[in-house]
Formats: structure tokens, C-alpha cells, sequence
């Protein structure tokens, strides 16, 4: 017999080999009726799969959130068998669920179009029709093989041949359709239900190789319910609309171009939002009691294999060698740099924390077919640093860290969502002892800063465990931005020592961090959640001068120096066109403020102030309108050192 525990600490015994579904209906036939998967020791399982083990048991219902992406990975079969059936000859490959989705890939040497696409949905509409259960069968590796080859699915013959020896190769049938899953999947295909959609199309290389077979992929969402699928699909057109590329060349920000691939050539308004928000940055790292250092963009070779980088991040650096045999690495990050400044000179105890922090340029090489415009570069600047520390110190430094990017966020109308911390993967660096206890210090020093964790296991740093912090955006959107990382591994590689109050010589704790991360992706996404309406403080050009006849040029272009001359950023628009004309267009361009003048405002020393979003005009003159500007244009840190209230900026266009 076995005995399995239900969530209310109850437990039963079962003959071996019982099913889920035969277990619920003993509770309940609704149970039974309604289950549609099994739990089992934190395990998603068919609810038709034999059990034969004891342990914690849990049915989940079609609507619970952990059902989705199993939802989401029916969809996926659906699609390949309607797309199989539309297209014979087609190949199936992978086809996982992903946020919001799911994607398969296919090789077909003709290439699937948009118009495709509603013939495979309806396709799939009449195969949920059908209702065909979901069934797993365990197959012999050497069957299996000559199965999928005999099919002409040389890739799945492939994917099974990779396998580990002792990998237990299983097979899903909806009817008279099958493919190699490891599952589970839900009792049959019509629990797929209504709620989908197929989004686009895409290139991708056979497991992500650019030297192998070029596929197709479609991607497609799901949802349980057909209100949760408008509500996606809505949230798909307003992202849409704020796609950062699009935005960007509309308010002349950036471009790129091949023959810089993954590198941005930032325009005067993009550079100018660039230099605002880094100083902005700089003043909150020196407030936190951080040193500014810089650090050499080229390193020898040799300085790599010492950090560990050159094995284990050396595919994806730059090299470049010398006429004199030289073998050098654009750095990929600043870390070894960092420990280099401070291995100069005798450290003490008393010298911990020494917080250095860069705004260093690093390169990274990514496959071109994996760039992004501003989300995905080769070259990119971090809000970066590294605080040395002794033991005792981490959990108050962690503290701190965690306060500052708050603060942070919410200056920028971004609100903390969610904390992973991410543990040793499987290639690392340092001992598992010494693993063991920086994973420990992490969780603790979250603990202290009051952050709940989503544990990640496998996925920290090769040298350290990491707290990875995302946000979420105006549409509700979920984004990974900041980090901090616990390394005791790179110091001691590096040769970074400090005296002890003892006397004696420690290895210091080494905390990598960065609240932004990139710069470019910081501000794609900056740009996406404002949907290009900045607050007056971040915008590029705060303030436009506006003229409705030529008559006030002149006034026009003194009203502008007093407003520089009280720190904004202005731009005078002088052009002969029509008021209404300057100001829909200067509107579209999403300026925060525009100083209307006209042959009156010039005799009267005023400006009629429009702001962006409003439908009114304020008529100030013009010291008071410089006052008033100057004021709310002060970045929210500066506000908070001189006791000004803080500025609702207005801007963020929340969907």
C-alpha cells in the first residue's frame, strides 16, 4: 500500500498504481469530475497517471494559476497537429510554453504567412471540438527512435538520442496525433478551450545554433477564459503602441544600424535623457556613500583566466590580439576591475564597507538574431558597483541596498514587484562549502531587509547566489532590473585581502550590484512605461516657446534664455505656421510644456503655459513661469533635500 497526505494533513492508503482521478472520486465524485491535475510532492502529474509512490497529494482545478501554462502547452500540441494536418510534410520540433504563451517550431521548406495563421486556428477550433484525451504512454528508447524516424520526424528521433541513457522516454496521443512530452497535460484537448489566439511569427535556429537548420516558429496565447484573452490582447496593442523603437525615432531619441549591430547611436534628445537620468543616478550612489572609480575597458587575457570569466563566460567576450602576441578581452563586466582598485594599497577592517561604484561600458557578445532594440545590446553601461565588506556587514548592506532601490523605483514610477534569488548552477565557481554559506548569508540578509523570495534554483552568478528585484510598468507589464549578488568566490581568486582586527589576513565579502542594470535596457523600458510622456524633470526638452506671429520672435527667444537660465531645457519654435499647427505637433511629441507667446505676451512680459495632458492654459509672466518651471522640474531627490513636495508628474499614461 501507499499512504498519501491530502493539504488538510489527512492521509489514506492506496493499492500501488492507483490514478489521481481514482483518488479524488474516493474523496468526492465533483473532485474527481472537476480535478484535472495531480500534485504530487510539488510534481504537476496527469490526472490519469498511475501513482505509484506515497507522499503529498493535490488536485488543481482548470482555473488555478499553476494550470495555465500546462493549458498553454495543450495549445501547443493542438497547434502542431492543425498545422500537420494543413501542411503535410511538416516536421515538428520543440514547442514549450513561455510567459503569456506558448511557441512551437517547425521545419517546412516553405514559409508559413499571416494569412496562415486563422486557417491553423480554425484548424485547432475543430480539434478541441473533438475532445480527444490526452494519453502518456512510456516508450523504449530504441522504439521510440524507429518510431518518429519512420514518422520522417528525424528531429524528435534526434532530441531522443541526446536524452541520458536512463531518460524515460514518453509519448502524448490526442486521437490518432502523438508527440514525444514529457507532459503533463490535461485530460484531453477540449479543456484547451476558446480563450487562444495565434500572435506571429518568427525565424529561430534548431536549438538555438545559427549553424544549424533554420525554422519557423509561431507563437500563440492562451488563457482560461475568454475575458482573460481580450484583456491580454489588449494589453498586446497598448504594448504596441509604446514599443520603445517606435517611440524613439518618433521623439528622435536613438537609432541603430548593422554596421554597429546591438550598439546604440544616441541622438541629442536621446542623449540629452541619457545624461539626466545618469545624473540623477550619481547623485543617489554618492548620497549612499559610494566612490566613483573608472576602469580600463581592455584587459589581458590573463587577468580573465584568474576571475574564472575566460572559462566560464569566455564565448560570450570580445578578443582582440596584438602585433605583439597580445591576447586582450573587451570586458564583459567590471567586477575584476573593481577588486584591481582595490587590491592597491593595505585594507583594514576600518576601511569596510568600501562601496565603488562605475558607470563602466561593457560589451557582451548576443547572437544578432536574439537583439532588441534598446532591450538587448552588445554594448551597454550598468548603474554598476561593488561593495567589500566584512561578514557582519552583508545583512546591513543588503538592507541598505534594498531601501536605496526602492527609492529609486519609486522616483522613477516604477513599483517593486517580486525578488528571485537564484542559487548555484551547475557550472560554478568555488567550493560547494563555500556555496553553502553565501547561500545562507543571502537568505538571511533578505530576511533582515524584509524581502520575500521566490527561490530559483540553479540560476545564480557562476560566482556567487543573486537577488534578482522586477518591476512591474504601467500596463502591468513584469520587468528584471536590479540585482545583488553575494560573491565570496572572485576576491579570493583576485588576491583581495584586508587586516582583520585581530591582525590577521581575511578574504572579503564581495556584493555585486545595480538597480537600473543597463542603461539602454533601463531606458527602453523607461520609455515603454511612459509611453514617451516623461515627467518634467527626465524630458529631454522640458519646454517649448512657441510663437503665434513673427511679431514676437524676439520675445520669444529672451523668454527661452530666462527660462535656461533657470535650469530647464527649452527649445524656441519660431516657424511660420499656425498656433493651433505648433502646438498639436509639439503635443504629438509628447513636450511636457509649451510657452505660448504672441505680440501681447511680448508687451506684457507673460507666457500662456500649456502642459502636456491638459486641456487649459495658465498665463504667468515670465519670472513667475521660470520660478514655477524651475520647481517642478527639480529631479525628485533634490526635491527631498531642499523639503519642496514631491511632483505628481502627471505623465504616466496608465492603461
Amino acid at each position: 500500500m501507499i499512504e498519501l497526505t491530502f493539504p488538510d494533513g489527512a492521509s489514506r492508503s492506496f493499492d500501488p498504481g492507483v490514478t489521481g482521478r481514482a483518488v479524488a472520486a474516493s474523496i468526492a465524485p465533483s473532485l474527481a469530475k472537476r480535478a484535472v491535475l495531480v500534485k504530487l510532492d510539488g510534481e504537476l502529474r496527469d490526472v490519469e497517471r498511475p501513482i505509484e509512490r506515497g507522499g503529498r497529494i493535490e488536485f488543481l482545478m482548470r482555473d488555478a494559476p499553476e494550470a495555465l501554462p500546462v493549458l498553454r502547452h495543450d495549445a501547443s500540441h493542438v497547434m502542431a497537429e492543425a498545422v500537420q494536418a494543413l501542411f503535410p510534410g511538416t516536421q515538428v520540433t520543440i514547442g514549450p510554453p513561455i510567459e503569456d504563451g506558448w511557441y512551437y517550431d517547425f521545419a517546412r521548406d516553405e514559409p508559413f504567412s499571416a494569412e496562415d495563421l486563422p486557417r491553423i486556428e480554425a484548424k485547432m477550433r475543430e480539434i478541441i471540438a473533438r475532445d480527444a484525451k490526452f494519453a502518456r504512454e512510456v516508450v523504449a528508447r530504441e522504439d521510440a527512435i524507429a518510431r518518429f524516424e519512420a514518422m520522417g520526424e528525424s528531429y524528435k528521433s534526434e532530441i531522443i538520442r541526446d536524452l541520458p541513457e536512463d531518460a524515460e522516454i514518453t509519448v502524448y496521443h490526442q486521437g490518432g496525433w502523438q508527440d514525444l512530452c514529457k507532459g503533463p497535460h490535461l485530460p484531453s484537448t477540449g479543456l484547451v478551450g476558446k480563450a487562444f489566439k495565434l500572435t506571429k511569427l518568427a525565424g529561430a535556429y534548431w536549438r538555438g545554433d545559427s549553424n544549424k537548420a533554420q525554422l519557423q516558429r509561431i507563437y500563440g496565447t492562451a488563457w482560461a477564459t475568454e475575458a482573460e484573452l481580450a484583456e491580454h490582447l489588449q494589453r498586446i496593442e497598448e504594448a504596441e503602441k509604446r514599443d520603445h523603437r517606435r517611440i524613439g525615432r518618433q521623439l528622435d531619441l536613438f537609432h541603430l544600424q548593422e554596421e554597429g549591430r546591438g550598439m546604440v547611436f544616441w541622438h541629442p534628445h536621446g542623449w540629452r535623457l541619457y545624461r539626466t537620468l545618469e545624473s540623477y543616478m550619481r547623485r543617489r550612489l554618492e548620497a549612499a556613500g559610494y566612490q566613483e572609480i573608472r576602469t580600463p575597458q581592455i584587459l589581458d587575457r590573463a587577468l580573465w583566466e584568474k576571475s574564472g570569466h575566460w572559462e566560464l563566460y569566455g564565448k560570450n567576450m570580445f578578443v582582440a590580439q596584438t602585433v605583439e602576441g597580445e591576447t586582450l578581452a573587451v570586458k564583459p563586466m567590471n567586477c575584476p576591475g573593481h577588486v584591481q582598485v582595490f587590491n592597491v594599497g593595505q585594507k583594514s577592517y576600518r576601511d569596510l564597507p568600501l562601496r565603488l561604484a562605475e558607470f563602466g561600458s561593457c560589451h557582451r557578445y548576443e547572437p544578432s538574431g536574439s537583439l532588441h532594440g534598446l532591450m538587448r545590446v552588445r554594448q551597454f553601461v550598468q548603474d554598476d558597483a561593488h561593495i567589500f565588506c566584512r561578514e557582519d556587514q552583508v545583512t546591513e548592506e543588503t538592507r541598505s541596498f534594498v531601501e536605496l532601490l526602492r527609492s529609486v523605483y519609486d522616483d522613477l514610477d516604477m513599483r517593486l514587484h517580486a525578488v528571485k534569488f537564484s542559487t548555484r548552477p551547475d557550472e560554478k565557481a568555488g567550493s560547494d562549502e563555500l556555496w553553502d554559506m553565501a547561500e545562507a548569508a543571502l537568505a538571511r540578509a533578505a530576511e533582515a531587509a524584509g524581502v520575500t523570495l521566490d527561490v530559483d534554483p540553479g540560476e545564480g552568478a557562476f560566482y556567487g547566489p543573486k537577488l534578482d528585484f522586477s518591476v512591474k510598468d504601467a500596463i502591468g507589464r513584469t520587468w528584471q532590473l536590479g540585482t545583488l549578488q553575494l560573491d565570496p568566490n572572485l576576491p579570493e581568486r583576485l588576491g583581495a585581502e584586508y587586516v582583520a582586527e585581530d591582525g590577521s589576513k581575511q578574504v572579503p565579502f564581495m556584493l555585486h550590484r545595480a538597480i537600473l542594470g543597463s542603461f539602454e535596457r533601463f531606458i527602453g523600458i523607461m520609455i515603454e512605461n511612459y509611453a514617451g510622456a516623461f515627467p518634467l524633470w527626465l524630458a529631454p526638452v522640458q519646454v517649448v516657446v512657441a510663437t503665434i506671429t513673427s511679431d514676437a520672435d524676439a520675445y520669444a527667444e529672451q523668454a527661452a534664455e530666462r527660462l535656461r537660465a533657470a535650469g530647464l531645457r527649452v527649445e524656441v519654435d519660431l516657424r511660420n505656421e499656425k498656433i493651433n499647427y505648433k502646438v498639436r505637433e509639439h503635443s504629438l511629441s509628447k513636450t511636457p510644456v509649451i510657452a505660448v507667446v504672441g505680440r501681447k505676451e511680448a508687451e506684457t512680459a507673460q507666457v500662456a503655459l500649456r502642459r502636456f495632458g491638459s486641456d487649459g492654459q495658465q498665463i504667468l509672466t515670465l519670472e513667475m513661469a521660470a520660478e514655477t518651471l524651475a520647481r517642478d522640474a527639480m529631479p525628485p531627490d533634490l526635491r527631498r533635500r531642499t523639503g519642496e513636495p514631491l511632483a505628481v508628474s502627471g505623465a504616466r499614461e496608465d492603461a
